[in-house]
């Protein structure tokens, strides 16, 4: 199929594509790396009166380490997938990007056209919310940074308003002891998975489980954040019991999956305590060799 009829504009300044969003508002959508958008077009799930290509803003692509790291919204994911300050500092991020697609789609995907879009199955949204990302949405006349657990705000819908365009996402500094892990299952390579976890992990001077941090894809509206499963590890000594206990409370109490062609939501749920123990058994692994001097 073809897309319905629009008007495209191409900026090479934010200012002017911001001047286009004002002037449009829900009428335009803003195009990144078209990676879902286009395919959405032309089987005219989506048709905006009014397209804006952000893809000469060269400004809007950058990595930067100032106290938090910082990425601009326009930084392709392959960018962001083999940069070292992303490896060091979002280790975890840079874990969940090679899951995305395939190497040909992060080459044009971006990460902020991945997390405005707020797919319930994308990885990005879901690694935002577990490392307390924050995004600065930019209009014509302001600016402000929004909490990645206030930005999500249900099936492809975020908190930003008509006027705004996603500009940047920070990426607080983690602790040093935390351990981490991202895994997901998928049919195939690059299909979309059937379920996702992103995991973090902290341990104490006894050894005892001091934070944790369980963030599911693809098993509700948004990115799902398992906050009495998490709980239910906190001072608690690592074992193989408590991560089960865990991937039970998150799988059974805290996630409405949808279920689909390739699993119903009794498997997504089934997946999902799977990936809770082997996420967090990874983590802990990861934690302890922090602590080693």
């Amino acid at each position: 199929m073809k897309p319905a009829p629009f008007e495209y504009f191409a900026p090479d300044a934010l200012e002017a594509a911001l001047e286009l969003k004002a002037q449009y508002g829900d009428e335009a959508k803003a195009l990144a790396g078209g990676q879902s958008l286009i395919p959405a077009m032309n089987f005219r799930v989506a048709q905006p009166s009014i397209l804006i290509d952000l893809n000469r803003i060269n400004g809007l692509r950058y990595i930067h380490k100032n106290g938090a790291l910082r990425i601009g919204a326009m930084t392709v994911q392959s960018a962001a997938e083999h940069d070292p300050l992303v490896a060091q500092y979002a280790p975890l991020l840079r874990e969940a990007i090679p899951n995305i697609a395939h190497s040909q789609i992060r080459n044009r995907g971006t990460v902020g056209g991945s997390i405005a879009h707020a797919d319930p199955a994308s990885e990005l949204p879901v690694v935002c919310m577990a490392l307390n990302a924050r995004m600065l949405a930019r209009s014509k006349s302001a600016e402000r940074w929004i909490e990645a657990k206030d930005f999500f705000s249900g099936l492809f819908s975020t908190s930003m308003q008509p006027d705004e365009l996603l500009v940047e996402i920070e990426f607080p500094a983690n602790a040093a002891k935390m351990g981490f892990a991202f895994m997901e299952i998928a049919r195939r390579h690059g299909d979309y998975a059937m379920a996702g976890i992103a995991a973090l992990l902290s341990v104490d001077d006894e050894g005892n489980c001091q934070q944790a941090r369980l963030v599911y894809l693809n098993v509700g509206d948004g990115p799902v954040e398992a906050v009495q499963a998490s709980a239910s590890l906190t001072g608690k000594p690592p074992s193989e019991a408590a991560f089960k206990e865990a991937g039970q409370i998150a799988s059974q109490q805290e996630m409405s999956p949808f279920g689909n062609l390739h699993a119903s939501a009794d498997y997504q749920r089934h997946l999902s305590a799977i990936l809770t123990e082997r996420a967090l058994a990874k983590a802990y692994e990861r934690a302890r060799y922090s602590q080693v001097p």
